[in-house]
């Protein structure tokens, strides 16, 4: 194994661009403590892309997407899961291993997509459109899923919903998800009123804005944002998506209609890309840190947990997904 110093030092090497001198030397501790913790409790850390740098670049050993780190954690061999994202995203690691320890660092990390929706409303929109599939967005609760015939990310909607064979479906509960996918299908989409709080209050006005003030910049934006949002978009997609654009088109200026981090991290593989960043925090993605991550490991906090009788229908609705 590399000495301490040489090693922080190789993984400095990563992120020198989008981390400063002074914030990675209250970060090495911390990074070094996480690094040894994993190989003692055989544990891996599965981040999401809106993890900051440190996180994302340093410690974790499977990223991306709420759909990549779905498939990851069915792969995961290690005994301890430390999820470096929200709850849900816990919870469905926590499903599909359900043998297995799986840790979020710090349980007020949620999602205003998840709080938008309960189990009883699932039943109640059953119950107005009775026979019509529920297609459920992975940004909900393992109650919520439970109550849902499958379930979607930002990435594969479109793909889950045409697969049903069906003329309409329910799909909750990202409003402004359930537009955009709607103006890609044939299949009539009923929507819940839930929305994300990074990505709503992007606007046409701050695309327009970005344009005059930098021009020739190319605008991504993911599927959460409202439809006039993505209609004056260059593209959009999901993180996986946009990190992909950037680096197959590789346009000399971009911007990422997005969480604030996601520039950061995917600006790491690119160095010739020069990022714009107009971008919203997410508070509770931010919850997330090396030290509360750090005591996860140490203290094996906090487990999560899920009633069996919701588990296993919840677990059919994520694996009906991941079949596709």
């Amino acid at each position: 194994m590399l000495d301490m110093p040489t090693r922080t030092a190789a993984l400095y090497g990563r992120v020198r661009k989008v981390v400063p001198p002074m914030e990675w030397a209250a970060f090495s501790a911390d990074i070094d403590a996480i690094l040894d913790l994993k190989e003692k409790r055989d544990a891996v850390i599965l981040a999401h892309n809106y993890q900051t740098p440190e996180i994302f670049h340093c410690v974790a050993d499977i990223v991306g997407d709420s759909l990549a780190l779905a498939r990851k954690a069915v792969e995961a061999e290690a005994e301890v899961i430390v999820l470096a994202g929200v709850h849900f995203m816990a919870e469905t690691a926590k499903l599909l291993n359900p043998e297995k320890t799986v840790l979020i660092p710090d349980t007020g990390a949620g999602c205003s997509l998840a709080d938008s929706i309960t189990a009883e409303d699932v039943r109640l929109m059953r119950a107005r459109y009775p026979g019509v599939p529920v297609v459920t967005y992975v940004n909900t609760s393992a109650a919520v899923k439970a109550e849902s015939d499958i379930c979607c990310t930002s990435g594969n909607a479109r793909q889950v919903v045409e697969s049903l064979g069906v003329p309409r479906v329910i799909m909750l509960p990202d409003e402004y998800l359930a537009q955009n996918i709607a103006a890609e299908t044939d299949v009539e989409i009923i929507a819940w009123k839930g929305h994300c709080e990074v990505h709503e209050r992007f606007t046409p006005t701050d695309i327009r804005e970005l344009r005059e003030a930098h021009p020739g910049v190319s605008v991504l934006a993911h599927p959460e944002c409202p439809p006039e949002v993505v209609a004056e978009a260059d593209f959009a997609g999901s993180t996986a998506a946009m990190s992909d654009y950037v680096g197959q088109a590789k346009p000399r200026r971009v911007v990422l209609m997005t969480e604030c981090s996601m520039s950061d991290n995917v600006a790491v593989h690119h160095p010739e890309v020069e990022f714009i960043r107009p971008c919203n925090l997410c508070p509770h993605m931010k919850r997330i840190t090396l030290g509360n991550i750090r005591t996860a490991l140490e203290e094996n906090r906090y487990a999560v947990e899920i009633d069996p009788q919701v588990a296993g229908r919840a677990r059919q609705a994520v694996e009906r997904m991941l079949a596709i």
